[in-house]
């Protein structure tokens, strides 16, 4: 079967993969090709086209109107290798100018596509921007020290829109990936300030470098030959790898079951950790008896602790529980006052 006389290629690929990683329709699109044009033939996709062999030739027209009559005017096979920023306007001015008599064959011939994950160069790329000379006074002055409130209130903002996620839908989603957005912020934002310390930086491929290398250490059930039997194996085995990294990094093991907890976190959250750590090493019924023991001395905190413990036991984390209430008695006053 013959090919049409006048065919026109929109080539689209995508900026966040190597140039020149293209599909094999558009290396056969491009082989066959009369003319191969694009806005700037220097730019990354078009230069790395040309070292492969492509003859590439730069458009004459500037606006979207321009190149459109350009491109409808060649004859033959004809691919227009599209620019970092999509062309806009240019198809719709091809559909405006295209020909009633002896009209060119269009297609959308996709070369590459954004790979799961890509999307996180870009945020990179406009953390670094901020960051860079000329970029935002604000982000500029920033330090650990400084961003560290934000990124505790990041984190609870997070927690808050995380809460009964799984039963939402619609703005309740929405709003959940916006603030996670923000905790995402936070870590490039502080891998950004690491890059920058003259003895001993450290950038965001440091970080997420780190990162995969302690889940998959920490994971041999899934990357290596290690055979578990449920998730409480898992946990077993988790805390046991801790050890051996601790062990092999030099850092003294835990003396005690409670060593590590963060002294900052809300003081149910804390609670609820304390009795975790406490109920692995066997110490669950000391911990109740000894709760009993400061409520009957009229220690209020008592109280507080005995309810927690009360309901890790039925499953329920407090901390989220109290939040639900709170939103529940918040809601209701507004209710009644209005």
């Amino acid at each position: 079967m013959d090919r049409p006389a006048r065919e026109l290629s929109l080539l689209l690929t995508s900026p966040r993969v190597a140039p020149g990683l293209l599909s094999a329709a558009a290396w056969q699109a491009l082989g066959s090709a009369d003319h191969v044009l694009a806005a700037d033939p220097t730019a990354p996709t078009p230069a790395a086209l040309g070292a492969a062999g492509v003859d590439m030739a730069r458009a004459e027209g500037v606006s979207p109107a321009q190149r459109a009559a350009e491109l409808l005017a060649l004859p033959g096979r004809v691919v227009w290798v599209g620019s970092p920023d999509g062309d806009p306007g240019l198809a719709e001015a091809l559909a405006v100018q295209l020909p009633e008599e002896d009209p060119p064959t269009l297609e959308l011939l996709v070369g590459s596509w954004d790979t799961p994950g890509s999307r996180l160069l870009d945020a990179v790329a406009v953390m670094d921007r901020l960051r860079s000379p000329g970029g935002c006074p604000w982000d500029a002055q920033q330090t650990h020290a400084s961003l560290t409130p934000y990124l505790v209130e990041e984190a609870h903002e997070a927690v808050e829109a995380l809460d009964h996620l799984d039963e939402a839908t619609g703005p309740a989603r929405e709003h959940a990936v916006e603030e996670l957005g923000d905790v995402l912020l936070q870590v490039l934002f502080h891998a950004r300030v690491g890059a920058e310390h003259e003895d001993e930086p450290f950038d965001v491929d440091d970080v997420a470098a780190g990162l995969v290398a302690k889940l998959v250490r920490r994971h041999p059930h899934v990357f290596g030959g290690t055979e578990v039997d449920g998730a409480e194996d898992v946990a077993r085995a988790w805390e046991q790898i801790k050890a051996q990294e601790r062990a092999d990094a030099g850092v003294a093991a835990r003396e005690h079951p409670l060593d590590g907890i963060p002294a900052g976190l809300p003081s149910l959250a804390r609670a609820a950790k304390v009795a975790s750590r406490l109920g692995r090493d066997g110490q669950d019924g000391w911990l109740s008896d000894a709760t009993a023991g400061l409520e009957a001395d009229g220690d209020a905190g008592a109280v507080l602790l005995r309810a927690v413990l009360e309901l890790r036991g039925q499953g329920v984390d407090a901390d989220r529980a109290l939040r639900h209430t709170l939103r529940t008695v918040e809601a209701a006053a507004r209710d009644r006052s209005g």
